[in-house]
């Protein structure tokens, strides 16, 4: 029997979350033009997968997580039984196995971005 905190290893839902490494876009991109594609992802998100029963409830942890710092991030995804697949959010899963994969996009911005004006 171990401490109370302590999980066994391999279990994927005690990962801790990380901030993705840099990416770029694959053309410069506005703050303004990233600020749209995050929005249409979030008001598509459901049509993306996971479960209709959870559906709304992981989705809309997933996207507080997505704008939160992180250990804020960490106890959203905790609270909402968010299994983590990949360190940095791009794969997760709910309880039920169902998948959610999220673009680096709605995570962080691209080494790439370039001021609107």
């Amino acid at each position: 029997m171990g401490c109370a905190g302590s999980r066994a290893k391999g279990d994927d839902s005690s990962k801790r979350i990380r901030k993705p490494k840099p990416w770029k876009h694959p053309e410069p991109i506005t703050r303004t033009q990233l600020m749209k594609l995050r929005e249409e992802f979030w008001d598509t998100a459901p049509h993306y997968g996971g479960r209709p029963v959870l559906l709304s409830e992981i989705w809309d942890a997933l996207h507080a997580a997505a704008e939160a710092d992180l250990t804020l991030a960490q106890a959203i995804v905790d609270s909402a039984g968010v299994i983590v697949q990949r360190a940095d959010l791009t794969i997760c899963y709910d309880e039920r196995g169902a998948k959610y994969e999220l673009p680096k996009y709605v995570l962080s911005e691209p080494t790439n971005l370039i001021d609107d004006n």
